[in-house]
């Protein structure tokens, strides 16, 4: 604490300072917000409140405009063509400007552009635009348009007109000139803190997950002891459960070991790895003592068979669920043959998960028969995905290097071996006697099409930006630009 004292109290002198006397920075409202949302996709219920409610350095109109356009046109000519059709006031007495205190946000979802537009009085460097956007880009890859308007405006709300004392190079000058007084002590209590703050967290769940395991280990070793080994489902999940007694005493060490720490050895990097490992032990065991519990309950057709049942639905009717979002996106070829395949599937399965559950319940088939089923229902819905995918592939690619580079990608998303997909275990009965990546779902599809769409756009050099206004723009220089997401 007393380290912590005197840095706080260098800061504090080294900021004073830097800023002196400095003015409080103004704090003004939009004067007029302007939504022509011509491709529809915006919530204006959502928007406009948000967005009124932003506050900008100086007053300012702020106008959204959105249309569906193509990924080969212009988002600048298009702006510049609708302003002088529909809005004349965006533009300059002169015609060779946007108006004064204007700032445009444009969208076209279907070419997948995005671009800002400024007044002469409210212009900002080619970098602030680039900053803008890509504030945008994240949520606008996800279709969220709304959001991702939202949070490109507010950018653009943070950076035009931003006095000097709150911009990034002023701040990182106040920075390393903090940096330098305090000797890199700032630095050694910023990382034990994130590190303490990051041990508690994962401690918290570890703990969570350890109490469930610990307050089920009795009723986990009666479920194990009925489970069927004749079943080919229950034989595999039986293997899992022979090594979880050495894991619960492994994960019980691992208790004892963090429980142990102090708060300064739990602000220690090596130790933080120590508590994640921790935790993701007693999250795997609190997955796998459900998984015991269900299939015992379904294989032997015990009074909690329907719930267990239901939960081993519930991946399969999630991905079903998800199949019309995914058409429905820009590039997804929504609808082409192997689109209504999808959807014909899907209607198809509603029906038959309808049926292999009234046929468990009155004997006319097996637990096993219907689980059968259901890993042959993933598995066609896993090709109809594969098919789809080369539908999108071909629609997006323009070459062949282009839809090799989208084909990685979704193979890459299929297996799983990437962090950046996220694929954790499944906690069910198929999850559990199958490799993750032996069913292809709607999240991983997703995941490989956004990678894919964003990797050959930026081959094609769509990030770089584009800030001319086309053959119709004249002699037209207004400030803006617009960039691929």
């Amino acid at each position: 604490m007393g380290i912590m004292r005197k840095v706080l109290g260098v800061l504090i002198l080294v900021m004073i300072g830097l800023l002196g006397a400095v003015p409080a920075a103004l704090a003004v409202r939009p004067v007029d917000v302007v939504v022509e949302d011509r491709a529809g996709v915006l919530d204006r219920n959502t928007l406009l409140p948000a967005v009124q409610g932003m506050e900008f350095y100086q007053p300012t109109k702020v106008a959204v405009y959105t249309y569906n356009g193509s990924a080969e046109e212009n988002l600048n000519e298009e702006v510049l063509r609708f302003a002088r059709a529909e809005h004349p006031e965006w533009i300059s007495a002169d015609g060779q400007k946007w108006a004064d205190g204007l700032f445009i946000f444009a969208l076209d979802p279907v070419g997948r552009h995005v671009g800002t537009y400024m007044g002469e009085d409210r212009k900002v460097s080619p970098a602030q635009r680039d900053d803008i956007q890509n504030a945008a880009k994240e949520l606008l890859r996800d279709a969220q348009w709304t959001d991702g308007t939202i949070a490109g405006i507010e950018r653009g709300a943070e950076l035009i007109n931003q006095p000097w004392y709150r911009s990034t190079a002023f701040l990182v000058t106040a920075w390393l000139t903090v940096a330098a007084a305090v000797a890199g002590a700032g630095t050694w209590l910023i990382v034990r803190w994130r590190t303490r703050v990051g041990s508690r967290k994962e401690l918290a769940r570890a703990d969570a997950s350890y109490s469930n395991v610990s307050m089920d280990l009795e009723v986990t070793e009666l479920n194990a002891g009925t489970i069927p080994e004749s079943s080919r489902y229950g034989s595999t999940v039986l293997e899992k459960h022979r090594t979880f007694l050495a894991k619960y005493n492994r994960a019980t060490g691992l208790a004892n070991q963090v429980h142990g720490m102090s708060a300064r050895d739990l602000s220690r990097r090596p130790n933080l790895k120590v508590v994640r490992e921790f935790a993701d032990s007693a999250a795997e065991l609190d997955a796998l003592d459900d998984v015991i519990a269900d299939t015992n309950a379904l294989l032997n057709r015990g009074s909690a068979w329907a719930s267990a049942w239901d939960r081993q639905l519930a991946p399969f009717r999630t991905d079903l669920g998800a199949l019309e979002q995914m058409l429905s996106r820009p590039h997804a070829e929504g609808e082409s043959a192997s689109a209504a395949a999808l959807r014909s599937f899907r209607d198809e399965s509603h029906r038959e998960l309808e049926r292999w559950t009234a046929e468990i319940s009155d004997g006319t088939i097996t637990p096993e028969t219907a689980l059968d089923r259901l890993r042959d229902a993933r598995s066609h819905l896993s090709e109809l995905l594969k098919n789809h995918a080369d539908t999108v592939i071909e629609g997006f690619a323009k070459n062949e290097k282009e839809a090799g580079l989208m084909r990685r990608q979704m193979e890459s998303a299929q297996a799983g071996t990437k962090a950046k997909y996220g694929r954790t275990y499944e906690p069910s009965i198929l999850g559990t006697v199958y490799p993750s990546y032996y069913f292809f779902s709607v999240p991983t599809f997703n995941s490989g099409f956004n990678t894919g769409v964003s990797s050959v756009s930026s081959t094609r050099g769509g990030d770089g930006g584009t800030t001319g206004y086309g053959s119709t723009g004249g002699s037209f220089s207004g400030s803006g630009s617009s960039s691929s997401f």
